[in-house]
């Protein structure tokens, strides 16, 4: 089939031309090779006038994709897939007797250190951390949101959330762009991102994935940490230790949790991944916000 035909106008410029159709005889024009559109090929162009499926000329495409390509992408605070924003107090429903106390100097149970990480753990000694001012040890990313603790979560930029705790009085900053830099901190540097899984039917193509408000999970990457305890009673992790972290906002029986699921990766301590999840309650405003410096509970004698 012959395609349809354009109609140069403009000084030479090729468009063409809407329902170009005249009844008293069809209007007619030569293509660039000369022959005549046809009343059927007329007819055509005109059904695909009505269905707005014509070209569209040549600078207004150019126009669309300029305008495309200067778009301003979204920001973190805008594409976000979940609201991880305000205060949170948390559950301490299990491991009670790691989590609100301090356990006996050695005691390693659930975490797969290896033979240097428990002689580190056995080797602890509280009044030596006191003494040279590592009171905050045990208030280090990896191990600080199992401590029992509240959160305010906020944004300190469009693109860079702030974790702050009353427990120890720690920040957290996750940052949704920027690499690390800078020497190694307590709190490390932490990455984040909006993580929703893709979903395929079948072999069809794949769908779904991060679209803000529409669920998901905020992911967090943390690295360039100082070394620190994954519990108060000494259990440590290295400056090597990578630290992955999943917030998952869900709503039940009229509350709203954040579920943290996460997972220490440490070669210099660790036999295997330390995975472990938590628990948070948001609450409706700041009144029982009461920040508290590090401290070291001495384990029992």
């Amino acid at each position: 089939m012959r395609r349809p035909t354009a109609c140069p106008t403009n000084g030479g410029r090729v468009i063409i031309e809407p329902l170009a159709i005249r009844m008293n005889g069809l209007r007619t024009c030569r293509n660039g090779g000369g022959a005549l559109v046809t009343a059927r090929e007329l007819a055509a162009l005109a059904a695909l006038a009505a269905l707005g499926a014509l070209w569209v000329p040549g600078p207004a495409l150019a126009q669309q994709a300029a305008a495309a390509a200067t778009a301003r992408p979204l920001t973190a605070r805008q594409a976000a897939v979940i609201d991880v924003t305000g205060y949170w107090v948390s559950i301490v429903n299990e491991d009670w007797r790691w989590r609100m106390l301090t356990a006996p100097i050695g005691d390693v149970a659930s975490i797969p250190v290896n033979d240097e990480g428990l002689r580190v753990a056995k080797s602890w000694d509280p009044a030596r951390d006191q003494a040279s001012g590592a009171a905050c040890k045990a208030y280090g990313a990896a191990g600080l949101m199992r401590l029992p603790l509240r959160l305010h979560i906020h944004w300190a930029d469009d693109q860079s959330l702030a974790i702050d705790t009353d427990a120890g009085m720690q920040r957290r900053v996750l940052h949704f762009q920027g690499q690390p830099e800078g020497s190694p901190s307590l709190q490390g540097f932490s990455i984040a991102s909006w993580y929703k899984q893709v979903q395929q039917s079948g072999f069809g193509k794949p769908y779904g994935g991060a679209e803000p408000g529409k669920g998901g999970s905020l992911k967090i990457v943390t690295t360039h940490m100082t070394p620190g305890y994954l519990r108060t009673n000494g259990v440590p992790y290295s400056g090597d230790a990578q630290l992955i972290e999943y917030f998952d906002r869900i709503e039940d029986e009229g509350q709203t949790y954040l579920i943290l699921t996460s997972v220490v990766i440490d070669p210099t301590y660790l036999t295997e991944s330390y995975v472990t999840s938590y628990e948070f309650k948001l609450e409706p405003d700041a009144s029982k916000w009461h920040p508290q410096p590090c401290r070291i509970r001495p384990p029992p004698r």
